[in-house]
């Protein structure tokens, strides 16, 4: 059973060396409100589908911790449930914490924005103003838009001619970019807000290319009256020439030596891959999506590298651990692994010649991605009961429960259904089912994470539980009616995440203020 761990002994840890992993099991509205520094963000209802890619090592010490307490010791549960060895939940949660006067934070994926501005402020990283931007396009300059967000944010809505290039394929293009180019181009490097941007900027500004980047990004962009660009497709990434990928290679070798990156032949890899047993240990192949899929070493898990950076808070949930990137030579997972030092990780490495090196040893590759398991879910469909989207039509069960996010409620659900997150399942179904005999159905979008949710409620003692098989999908698929928006809510949503994609415009200005607020202290220094 989990024990309880007082703030003083977590304070004590988060200062040591010990690899341990500090997972806060609230909703993203509750965790971008307020959270312990340090703290990775896994709601509850996501422990199942993310918790072993995570944290890969059973044994790792863990400790979880919501606002006082009670999602914690749930959480806490399912994790020993799941094989974890070595868990302990927070005493009186974050709400302890924040009056014992330990510190706090709000936002998200803070170290790397932390970091940007850093960056930005200590070195000078340089930058243009929306406005200045579009004068020059409208004035018919000559310039060269990069978008370093990912190619399905950039689909999205882009600065109008910006071109798609993932921020961790900067170092490696970049002299083909320029080649290609007038030398009097002006190199801009964008992203949504300001990170990826002051980021990519900093790569070229080290390797003496000169850029600058967008101020703000497309938030900035929109919110200075500008309009943007859906639905682009400059997507492609040409062949990298060998001059590219020698200037890449010379940029890798001057960051491994100043920050510290160190590299693993083959047999030290394979020494570090027999350690997984033993200890976390984090295996991430940063290039393009379609180069993973045509052939990677077993184990490796696809993370650009841009966004293995920008959410390094996601990658490297166990702290102090150890952290390997590979690309297909040194190039791509220096730049990532030198970021990652600089973020203040220690043991970190580059696998010397990447995935070209493990297949000239002789080494099998796996190919296409990997297939996402939920752990706990065998389990739970061996236990309960499934029923048609047909057959739950034409009954009346007391209650029909969707378990899956407020956003995904409010797209559509059964017509009369209540909403009750998977995260405060055991707290809130005993005002909506007093009963255990009450006949209960279980939906979600696909019918896995109400599986789950179903096996927890027979645990709790109800008898007569139903899962909607397939989930909405089902439902909607045979052509039944559809209800939506935010009817049968059990509680006010606190699973929305407003600094996400999605902004309105004062979202917009208070998350940029945000961020830039973040490099204020790095001034003062």
């Amino acid at each position: 059973m989990a024990q309880k761990i007082t703030t003083h002994d977590l304070n004590e840890l988060m200062e040591g060396k010990s690899p341990f992993a500090l997972i806060d099991v609230r909703e993203s509205g509750e965790y971008n409100a307020t959270h312990i520094p340090g703290a990775a963000l896994i709601p509850r209802r996501r422990i199942e589908y993310i918790i072993e890619e995570s944290v890969p090592f059973k044994g790792t010490q863990v400790v979880i911790c919501d606002d006082d307490g009670r999602r914690a010791q749930l959480a806490a549960s399912t994790l020993e449930q799941l094989g974890y060895t070595n868990v302990s939940f927070l005493e009186g949660g974050t709400n302890r914490w924040a009056s014992n006067d330990l510190p706090t934070e709000w936002g998200v994926n803070v170290p790397s924005k932390d970091f940007g501005e850093m960056q930005e402020v200590v070195h000078h990283v340089p930058e243009i103003t929306a406005d200045d931007l579009h004068q020059r396009i409208e004035d018919g300059e000559k310039l060269v838009i990069l978008d370093t967000r990912t190619p399905e944010e950039y689909r999205n809505f882009c600065i109008p001619g910006g071109r798609s290039m993932p921020g961790g394929e900067l170092a490696l293009r970049i002299t083909d970019i320029k080649k290609q180019l007038d030398p009097d181009t002006t190199v801009v490097i964008n992203c949504a807000g300001r990170t990826r941007s002051i980021m990519g900027t900093r790569v070229l500004q080290r390797m003496g290319v000169q850029a600058v980047g967008l101020k703000n990004g497309t938030s900035g962009w929109l919110l200075a009256g500008y309009e943007l660009e859906y639905g682009g497709d400059r997507l492609e990434l040409p062949d990298v020439s060998g001059e590219s990928r020698a200037a890449a290679e010379e940029y890798a070798a001057k960051l491994a030596s100043e920050d510290g990156v160190r590299y693993l032949d083959i047999p030290a890899l394979q020494q570090v891959l027999a350690k997984q047993g033993q200890e976390s240990v984090y295996l991430v192949d940063v290039r393009t999506d379609n180069e993973y899929k045509a052939g990677h070493i077993p184990g490796f898990r696809h993370f650009p590298g841009g966004q293995a950076v920008q959410r390094s808070d996601d990658v490297a949930v166990v702290k102090n651990a150890t952290y390997v990137f590979c690309c297909d030579g040194k190039a791509r997972a220096t730049v990532t692994a030198s970021l990652y030092r600089q973020l203040g990780h220690e043991n970190v490495f580059a696998v010397d010649g990447g995935a070209l090196a493990w297949q000239a040893a002789g080494q099998t590759f796996e190919t296409g991605s990997p297939s996402s398991s939920l752990a706990g879910l065998s389990a739970a469909e061996a236990s309960v009961k499934k029923v048609s989207a047909q057959n739950l039509s034409a009954s009346q069960p007391d209650l029909v429960l969707f378990t899956d996010t407020s956003e995904d409620f409010s797209h559509g659900h059964t017509p009369g259904a209540k909403w009750i997150t998977r995260s405060w399942l055991e707290v809130e179904v005993l005002d909506a089912a007093p009963s255990k005999g009450a006949s209960i159905t279980v939906t979600c979008r696909d019918g896995r994470g109400s599986t789950l949710a179903a096996a927890t409620l027979q645990g709790m003692g109800y008898t007569n539980i139903t899962v909607l098989d397939g989930g909405m999908a089902a439902w909607r698929k045979a052509g039944l009616t559809v209800e939506e928006g935010l009817t049968g809510i059990v509680r006010p949503p606190s699973d929305i995440n407003y600094l996400g994609v999605s902004r309105s415009y004062g979202e917009m200005m208070n998350y940029l203020r945000w961020e830039t607020a973040l490099g204020e202290k790095y001034a003062a220094d």
